[in-house]
């Protein structure tokens, strides 16, 4: 049977794959695991995005906490590192976010955070699994007044955005800032934290009514953004995800400037502040080629995580870094907060621009990217990590791989979120890349079949 948890959750079609049932039981088992050293009733912080499913799943989960005699107490629609922040300043026992991020509306996720506001390890995670689907009858059934019950943080969006305010001492005034908010759960906290801070803005897709979660807009879609951005002569727009833990940026002249350039940008700005810890950068597997060129340019050490904001934190945590991320816009400013925070992204993108008094294309032009192509291979979700398993598959990657290998990359990878084997290729002849890389996905599709 495949893992449960993916690398970011659990996540699924609401109400087919994740039923009311399975929320009931992740609340219940996340709830025993994470508190359960507890000697007094544990209390669970719990978020959501906007989409339409987000109230059936948010009773199933609180039903679960509070039937192991923990207390949830329920934040409403807030971004996920929202979730990640207030556990920690409400001094809470745990957090639990239901989103599914980037994905489409008939998708949801559930994902846990400890008391410190960091995602679960994976060895927590097969705990709960475990307890879910072999032993349910280890966990505790209180009764009567042993109970849980349910409350509301109704100051937790307007903490998240004082804490985002004071994530700076820069002030935007003068700098014309566009907004695409993915119709998702930044839709309220990045508009009133960036004008807080003195920003114009113009803003799209910010009208969430359940079922509009991330379509044609936001951090996955952004032409809207980069004609948006033109369109009203802003100096930058930001554009995030569902739930808000992920940022890209465009250019006054409506170019992207994606999760690698927005690490070169702050890194070097934090190396001049003397601000980097031990001048590196934690990216991933699929930073592009020019995020290490930067770095061996301008004397900053760029280590390579699975990809996953997870694993680039762990990566973080282990050896002492405060700033890594992912080029899909997960960036992490440990410094500040202990996950991906797009809002808390683009404040710190903002206080580069205002302290150099630079354009967002000249800041950008600090990394030269080299071309990639990313196709995906559609594959039974069940048997997607078993391609190297089939010998045809694994010949044609190793002879695709020493024909790159002089001047290029190759890169296969299976999502953690979806039914997908993604193959990226990064060199110098984008056609050539274009071609063998939808060649080797639709083989990859046939042999999966």
């Amino acid at each position: 049977m495949a893992r449960m948890f993916g690398t970011d959750g659990v996540r699924g079609v609401a109400n087919t794959e994740l039923t009311g049932e399975l929320a009931f039981r992740l609340g219940k088992a996340g709830a025993y695991v994470l508190t359960k050293e507890k000697k007094t009733a544990p209390r669970i912080l719990v978020g959501l995005d906007t989409r339409i499913s987000g109230d059936m799943l948010e009773s199933a989960l609180v039903a679960g906490i509070c039937s192991v005699g923990a207390h949830a107490v329920l934040a409403g629609i807030v971004p996920t590192p929202a979730v990640a922040y207030l556990v920690r300043k409400y001094h809470l026992d745990a957090g639990v976010v239901i989103s599914a991020s980037h994905n489409p509306v008939e998708y949801n996720g559930i994902k846990f955070f400890n008391n410190q506001g960091y995602k679960l390890s994976d060895e927590l995670e097969d705990e709960i699994e475990d307890l879910i689907v072999n032993h349910p009858e280890r966990l505790p059934s209180p009764t009567g007044a042993e109970l849980g019950t349910k409350s509301y943080a109704e100051d937790a969006l307007d903490d998240y955005i004082t804490f985002l305010t004071r994530t700076t001492r820069e002030r935007f005034n003068g700098i014309k800032v566009a907004l695409d908010c993915a119709n998702g759960a930044a839709y309220k906290a990045a508009p009133i934290a960036l004008l807080d801070l003195g920003a114009g803005l113009c803003i799209i897709h910010n009208e969430p009514d359940g079922r509009n979660i991330n379509e044609n807009c936001g951090s996955t879609h952004m032409e809207d953004l980069k004609a948006f951005v033109k369109e009203n002569g802003a100096d930058i727009g930001f554009a995030f995800d569902g739930d808000a833990d992920r940022c890209l940026a465009v250019d006054e002249n409506g170019e992207l400037i994606d999760g690698d350039k927005i690490l070169a940008i702050c890194g070097q700005d934090m190396k001049k502040r003397g601000t980097l810890e031990k001048n590196t950068i934690v990216g991933t597997v699929m930073s592009n080629l020019g995020l290490s060129l930067m770095g061996n340019a301008e004397g900053i050490s760029i280590l390579q995580a699975n990809v996953g904001d997870r694993y680039v934190l762990e990566k973080m945590l282990e050896e002492g870094y405060n700033l890594g991320g992912e080029q899909s816009g997960h960036v992490i400013f440990l410094d500040h907060n202990t996950t991906g925070d797009g809002v808390l992204t683009a404040i710190q993108l903002l206080s580069v621009m205002k302290r150099s008094g630079r354009k967002a294309s000249e800041l950008a032009s600090l990394m030269e990217t080299m071309p990639q192509v990313l196709v995906n291979a559609r594959v039974d979700n069940a048997k997607k990590n078993d391609y190297m398993n089939i010998p045809a598959v694994r010949d044609a990657i190793h002879a695709l791989e020493e024909e790159f290998s002089k001047d290029g990359r190759v890169l296969i990878r299976t999502s953690g979120t979806e039914p997908l084997v993604r193959v990226m290729l990064e060199g110098k002849d984008i056609e050539k890349m274009e071609r063998e890389a939808k060649k080797l996905a639709a083989f990859i599709e046939e042999m999966m079949q």
